[in-house]
């Protein structure tokens, strides 16, 4: 084990935990869950989100992301 704590400085490479969050909080676009479905972002793809999203809400994207 190391005796750094987990957060080191970004002058090493790595994100301060000031910086990092699960965007948990926040309200995922269509867009957000086309692309984390890993689909194109096409018309189609945005309505199938958008009603996945009405339907589900946040938990569509919580789903879809490991």
């Amino acid at each position: 084990m190391s005796d750094e704590p987990e957060s080191v400085s970004a002058s090493r490479g790595v994100t301060p935990d000031s910086l990092l969050h699960t965007g948990g909080s926040d309200n995922p676009s269509a867009e957000d869950l086309v692309l984390a479905s890993g689909r194109d972002l096409t018309p189609k793809n945005l309505q199938w989100a958008e009603r996945r999203l009405a339907r589900e809400g946040r938990s569509a994207i919580d789903k879809t992301l490991p």
